[in-house]
């Protein structure tokens, strides 16, 4: 039988410990006879011959097969050819995350020789999980250090041709990163990229171009929801149910409700308009959330809680823009859509909004013209690869962009950290204080705004004032990270969803009850102004912009959920 890891792919050293295939005890377990036997009365098996295939790449919705004699060899599709990643052997599990959700897996399964597995269906693997807690522990263990590696191998993934750092090119590959899908970049001229630019006859003005190798589609400038139609990572939505609750936003605070409100049995629904993590997937690293004492990226946190989600059955449909909310009828409508959708409605019997905030950007004229490429509103490994050597501006005085400042410094020459106040004592934790202010290559600028941008089609240059003085200085830097102040996300609700002057999302006591309140109680803490439908979250008004405390709201909303769901049972019918 060929050895764990076939000679195409990646090679693995197990001094790296950063490397998931190093942990291959974990990432490819073997069960023990016992846990065989119990895992049997959900599947059934069989006998197949040598170059059956189980599954194909592109496939939804598979079954979970455990090899009880023979092998079964895990393949991608690469550039031309077809490479076996790995063999699964006597007791070993096949699967990933996808079959915890409908979308297209990313790899291809097929005997390599005549043997016997035990096949189970999604819903029974679902049931084996949940009986079976400890088969279950190992498995979900597997499963995420699989796509792990997956993406560190750039395994199963796709192609993205790049001539530089192109905003859509940025574009692109942030919206893959962030939804966990493995990618290869290639930017630099010359050797491969020169390669696979006549290989496929590409243009230069027909980048970027994302490669899918499965079949050879070559998709240029797509927009987020084409690439995501063409990979699959789009689930269809049945409108013709209703589910107990639907989820407005993928951020921490609704993460958090999906876990809760699936793990309790309610039917439950999270859409986003890009990725899980919200502005919480901006930190490249969050070391104040509890449990985490050496910090954890916001990319990793919203990822691990997406898998959660999805494991006790939530549906996450992305990308998916909520455009409107009907409370004229109960269940109530949740209005979506995608960008070449036309809107559709699913029906709720309860809300919760957590569609949380936006950074806002520069007052200037040509404000907007250079985002993602030169201006940014997050700082990911992605960001700092793009500025590595490069002076480089962040704007804002709040957690974010201290986490920020911290985290390019390490990568970018220099960093220049500018905010309108005296100080950051007033807005930013001690901890990052410290680090910035002993830091020789940040450089603090108070009472500093941005006055003017140049450049074309990339920011070139920048100039800056300081507001008591006057004094304008201007600097060749290319990379300037916003992260000014939080604009709510509630344009598209109704006016029967009060909020304050500055948009943001009245809940509890603040609610003003002589103004269409139907209900004889008082709304509860996180309920708005229509019974049913609750905030949390950076979207709710006067809420702690925190992680943990989107989190903790999340979780809360749920009790009131049921609270809600409760007293419609007790309604007598008509």
């Amino acid at each position: 039988m060929p050895s764990a890891m076939s000679s195409s792919a990646n090679p693995r050293n197990p001094l790296q410990t950063t490397d998931p295939y190093a942990r291959e005890h974990q990432i490819f377990p073997t069960l023990s006879s016992e846990q065989i036997k119990r895992c049997k009365p959900f599947g059934d098996e069989e006998a197949l011959l040598a170059s059956t295939v189980l599954f194909e790449r592109g496939d939804r919705s598979v079954d979970f097969f455990i090899v009880l004699e023979g092998f079964v060899e895990i393949y991608e599709y690469g550039p031309g050819r077809v490479n076996v990643i790995h063999v699964h052997g006597l007791n070993q599990f096949t699967g990933e995350l996808d079959l915890f959700n409908r979308r297209k897996i990313l790899v291809g399964g097929r005997m390599g020789q005549d043997g016997r597995v035990l096949r189970i269906s999604p819903s029974s693997f679902r049931r084996l999980i949940t009986a079976e807690p400890d088969i279950g522990e190992i498995i979900m263990r597997a499963f995420i250090l699989r796509r792990t590696a997956f993406i560190s191998h750039a395994q199963g993934g796709v192609t993205l041709i790049d001539p530089g750092t192109s905003a859509d090119g940025v574009r692109l590959e942030r919206f893959l990163r962030r939804n966990g899908y493995p990618i290869t970049a290639m930017r630099e001229m010359g050797g491969d990229y020169d390669s696979i630019m006549q290989r496929y006859g590409l243009s230069s003005d027909q980048l970027p171009v994302v490669v899918i190798h499965l079949n050879n589609q070559l998709l240029s400038k797509p927009s987020n929801h084409e690439l995501a139609e063409a990979l699959g990572l789009v689930e269809d939505i049945d409108c013709s149910q209703v589910v107990d609750v639907a989820i407005v936003g993928g951020g921490p605070a609704g993460l958090s409700a999906a876990v809760y409100a699936a793990s309790e049995g309610l039917t439950t629904l999270l859409l986003e308009a890009e990725a899980p993590g919200g502005q919480a997937s901006t930190s490249s690293k969050i070391e104040n959330y509890l449990g985490f004492p050496t910090g954890i990226s916001g990319e990793a946190l919203a990822g691990r809680a997406q898998i959660q989600a999805m494991k006790f059955g939530a549906t996450i449909c992305l990308p998916k823009r909520v455009t409107g909310l009907n409370c004229s009828q109960y269940p109530y409508g949740v209005e979506f859509c995608a960008e070449t959708d036309q809107h559709r409605v699913v029906k709720a019997r309860t809300v919760v909004i957590a569609s949380g905030a936006t950074y806002r950007t520069l007052s200037l004229p040509n404000g907007c013209s250079f985002d993602n490429s030169g201006i940014y509103y997050a700082a990911t490994a992605l960001e700092g690869d793009i500025c590595r050597d490069e002076e480089v501006i962040v704007v804002g005085g709040g957690n974010s962009a201290g986490q920020a400042t911290v985290f390019l410094s390490a990568r970018a020459r220099h960093v220049h950290l500018l905010i309108r106040r005296d100080s950051l004592a007033d807005t930013m934790s001690d901890y990052l204080i410290g680090r910035i202010l002993s830091s020789d290559r940040i450089t603090l600028h108070p009472y500093t705004e941005i006055v003017e941008l140049e450049g074309d089609g990339h920011l070139e240059a920048v100039a800056w004032a300081n507001v008591k003085t006057g004094t304008i200085e201007k600097h060749p830097i290319r990379h300037v990270f916003l992260m000014i102040g939080a604009q709510p996300n509630t344009s598209w609700l109704p006016e029967e969803i009060q909020t304050d002057r500055h948009g943001f999302i009245l809940t509890g006591q603040s609610v003003d009850r002589s103004h269409h309140w139907p209900l004889e109680r008082a709304p509860m803490n996180l309920e708005t102004s229509q019974p049913g439908i609750f905030a949390v979250g950076d979207v709710q008004s006067g809420s702690t912009k925190r992680v943990a405390s989107g989190v903790g709201l999340g979780a809360i909303s749920v009790s009131h959920v049921h609270a809600f769901l409760a007293e419609q049972l007790e309604k007598p019918s008509t």
